[in-house]
């Protein structure tokens, strides 16, 4: 985006590059599952998948791969994504609340001093935040270029009342994200605590990890990529700038193994190093809008990646369920992965 002579509008400068729009033509799953498709490459998850993948699940060993969803996290307080802001409504100090607004009136003080007539007492809370401030996954109609969404739907279907095509909701009505997950650890593959600020991981080290750790990615798995990102923030406290993180060519690697859906331990799954001048988030485009696959951000792959370096063992049954937020363009989630 350019900034006019004035000063007071953008104006679209860069188109999509050949490169990019001949990866997209070879990644396309526009009607591959029909017109009305809105779930994508999850599509390659069948319910034979799923029970495939529960047979992973042998030392009931849980790991939940979610961040903390608080003001430290990585959106910082300011901008159009911010850490979410927790409120407590009632608290412990408010075991008299209901003496104390007597005579105020109004359908507080009546809720207060009905439900609590009575000895129990309660503590209640609410929560802002935007709903891809931590960890979560990106749903396809978060992402668009040229004016079309996953399938050939409109960008004028988002509207300020939310998606109507492509929604997290979508996705969340049918339970769709669990089967086998596969954790490729490419920072520990390098022998690095982290990877350097914008480091690029291609198709060709993905494709040497899995065979360095035997593990393979196929058709409906549930793809991790461990870069070390989010130990390197919660150590130093860093912000997300210079993020390490996988290449735009990787999308017809995904393509070509039908992996249902991918996600990642940093800021935005993808490297933060321009590979085309101009354009941000290629990756982004390509699997959203083309492939119509599922992106993951901000896991916590840590205590993970350190169980499966000590068993030898990177395959497990995920879980990692969206809110059922009707109209939403990406939900928070705690996954868990289960050996």
């Amino acid at each position: 985006m350019a900034v006019t002579a004035t000063g007071s509008r953008p104006e679209r400068t860069v188109p999509v590059p050949d490169e990019l729009r001949a990866a997209a033509r070879k990644v396309s799953n526009w009607g591959r599952w029909g017109p009305d498709d809105e779930l994508g490459t999850l599509n390659h998850i069948t319910p034979a998948h799923v029970a495939r993948a529960t047979a992973l699940a042998r030392r009931g060993a849980v790991f939940s791969l979610s961040v903390p969803f608080d003001a430290d996290g990585p959106q910082g307080a300011h901008g159009y994504r911010r850490n979410p802001v927790h409120l407590m409504t009632l608290d412990g100090g408010d075991h008299d609340v209901a003496e104390r607004l007597g005579g105020w009136g109004g359908e507080a003080e009546r809720q207060v001093s009905e439900l609590w007539r009575g000895p129990m007492r309660f503590n209640d809370d609410f929560i802002m935040m935007p709903l891809q401030c931590a960890t979560q996954w990106d749903a396809l109609a978060h992402v668009y270029y040229e004016d079309r969404l996953y399938n050939d739907r409109p960008a004028g279907t988002v509207t300020s009342f939310g998606a109507t095509r492509n929604g997290i909701d979508k996705v969340a009505a049918r339970g769709m994200v669990v089967g086998r997950g596969v954790l490729l650890d490419v920072v520990a593959h390098r022998g690095a605590t982290h990877l350097e600020a914008g480091a690029v991981i291609g198709p060709e080290e993905l494709e040497a990890v899995a065979a360095a750790q035997g593990v393979d990615v196929g058709t409906g798995d549930i793809l991790l990529v461990r870069t070390g990102w989010w130990q390197y923030f919660r150590s130093t406290g860093g912000s997300g700038a210079g993020g390490p993180g996988i290449s735009w060519r990787c999308a017809e690697w995904l393509h070509e193994r039908e992996v249902a859906a991918i996600a990642a331990d940093n800021l935005a799954l993808e490297t933060s190093t321009k590979e085309f001048p101009g354009v941000t988030l290629p990756f982004h485009m390509l699997a959203l809008r083309d492939m119509g696959m599922l992106l993951g951000e901000m896991w916590d792959l840590e205590t993970l990646a350190h169980d499966c370096a000590e068993d030898g063992v990177y395959e497990f049954l995920l879980v990692a369920q969206p809110l059922l937020i009707t109209g939403a363009v990406g939900s928070p989630i705690n996954p868990l992965a289960i050996k």
